[in-house]
């Protein structure tokens, strides 16, 4: 086993007995089998599709399977056995209409970087991690009925572009800068996808502590998985409350519409095991970011590509088993005190007070903009974005999204001429809403996103936040600051031509940074 793809990989290194996220051996080397799997199906796939010819089947193994290797997806090695052997078939249909064999790169991370180099395997690696982040959000996007066959066209290329194991450092930082538009295409995708069937995300004060009844917390990123499961819970008595990248929900009106959504409980992922151990009634799983639950096995429930050995696997069409958990549960035996946060600033309800925004700029009211976001974790060193957004001079705005907001969400930071200083833009494929404020803000300042009066102070866990780095590097974004720690599988050339070309920055302290950026 070798695994770095993720920021808390063991000693910033790699993680090579079992994974830090929990991930066993078996789980990791099936893992890279049905990658090396994907990239045997693109071969096949990208040469078809010049004759026009079309594999729906083949399209959704690609898609699943890249998603399901995301960090904290999959654990299951039953479940990850058959998503590969789904690939094999995929392949071997396709094999036949393809009179070429395939040589494939080998399967294994070290022996692919003895092999290429450790610069050419670095770019590979980061193309790959872009795809599998791009993939799942092309799957949330999907289950809501919203595709793209161009963008599918475009996987394909970028995958099978990893066969070539003759390809330049140049043509490689090329392709890795079309996945990060393809990840912009497919961000594009998901938003029309959430906003078209939920409406758009509107400023609304979510309660954030628990109310007295049966309950139901739903975390990971699927917004289907809760309509259906806030369907078939109406009028059951039992309470429904978002937890992680969950939160954003309740600021959707297809959503918020529903009584029993109540709130949202807990913080980011990471905090998982306290908080749902300590939580009084059942738990579904959407999406990554799932921990070992041996303390609450028997009351969470996977769906989706989410997976963890003996834990109930549902479908959304059926919760009828999480329903009855929950009924069985004591739930919360009294209301404890409200306290409330307010969620809900996309681009539509920020963008509709830019005359308002663009003038205290002007009058010197708003001095900068912060983005503060990005994915959270357990690894030391994060605590660094709470002391940022807490130094945030008074008369300078913060915006943020994914769970990095959790860092310092629940804090008061006030208003500016009655605007809040915080404005939560949402998921983080909501990346899309705050690139077209930001566009939207240097097209009436008549000036490009590198000189509008705006810092960029991102946090990393997963491959998710690889694919929307590309996408702001294919933007042209620079000056970007990066943490809590550097990507282990970018190599030091490729670093240094990410710092001379866009000026990528490690974070330092807040104080210094802060001082870097205002003077």
């Amino acid at each position: 086993m070798f695994c770095y793809q993720c920021e808390q990989t063991a000693k910033g290194q790699g993680c090579e007995i079992a994974g830090v996220c929990g991930k066993q051996s078996t789980s990791a080397g099936l893992q890279d089998e049905i990658v090396a799997k994907i990239k045997e199906l693109a071969f096949y796939a990208n040469m078809l599709r010049t004759t026009d010819y079309v594999n729906k089947k083949a399209d959704l193994a690609m898609i699943e399977g890249l998603f399901t290797t995301v960090t904290n997806v999959n654990f299951d090695d039953t479940r990850l056995a058959r998503v590969e052997e789904n690939i094999q078939i995929q392949i071997n249909t396709l094999k036949e209409l393809v009179n070429l064999d395939y040589k494939p790169l080998p399967i294994s991370v070290l022996e692919r970087k003895a092999l290429l180099g450790e610069d050419i395997h670095s770019l590979q690696e980061i193309i790959i991690y872009g795809l599998k982040g791009a993939a799942a959000y092309y799957d949330h996007a999907r289950i809501l009925g919203y595709e793209d066959n161009n963008i599918i066209a475009d996987f394909w290329a970028a995958l099978d572009f990893l066969n070539n194991k003759n390809a330049t450092v140049e043509e490689l930082l090329a392709k890795a800068l079309k996945v990060g538009e393809i990840n912009f295409k497919v961000m594009q995708l998901l938003d029309n996808a959430n906003t078209l069937t939920y409406g758009h995300p509107e400023p609304t004060r979510v309660r954030i502590t628990p109310t007295k009844g049966k309950a139901i917390v739903v975390s990971g990123h699927d917004l289907k998985d809760l309509e259906e499961l806030l369907k078939q819970t109406e009028g059951t008595g039992i309470n429904v409350y978002t937890h992680g990248e969950m939160l954003p929900c309740n600021a959707y009106p297809g959503l918020k519409k529903y009584k029993h959504l109540v709130g949202n409980y807990g913080g980011a992922w990471q905090d998982q095991q306290k908080e749902f151990k300590e939580f009084p009634g059942s738990i579904l799983m959407t999406t990554n970011c799932i921990q070992n639950p041996k303390d609450y096995s028997d009351r969470i429930f996977t769906t989706g590509l989410v997976a963890w050995p003996n834990v109930k696997h549902v479908h959304r069409s059926d919760f009828s088993a999480v329903i009855e958990s929950a009924l069985n549960q004591k739930g919360f035996t009294e209301d404890e005190p409200e306290r409330f946060i307010t969620i809900g600033f996309g681009r539509n309800s920020v963008l509709s007070v830019a005359p308002t925004v663009i003038n205290a700029v002007k009058s010197g009211q708003i001095r900068h903009f912060f983005l503060i976001g990005g994915c959270d974790g357990a690894k030391s060193g994060r605590n660094y974005y709470t002391e940022f957004a807490q130094k945030v001079p008074k008369d300078c705005m913060i915006l943020t999204l994914a769970c990095g907001k959790y860092r310092f969400n629940k804090l008061e930071f006030g208003d500016i001429g009655g605007i809040p200083r915080l404005l939560d833009v949402g998921q983080c494929n909501d990346a899309y809403s705050a690139i077209k404020i930001a566009l939207a803000l240097s097209e009436a300042f008549d000036t490009d996103v590198n000189n509008l009066p705006l810092s960029m102070i991102l946090s990393w866990y997963e491959q998710k936040a690889v694919a929307i780095l590309l996408t702001l590097l294919y933007l042209g974004i620079k000056n970007i600051r990066l943490g809590p720690s550097l990507p282990a599988f970018i190599s030091p050339n490729v670093l240094d031509v990410l710092i001379k070309t866009y000026d990528i920055k490690p974070i330092t302290t807040a104080e210094e940074d802060l001082k870097a950026i205002l003077g």
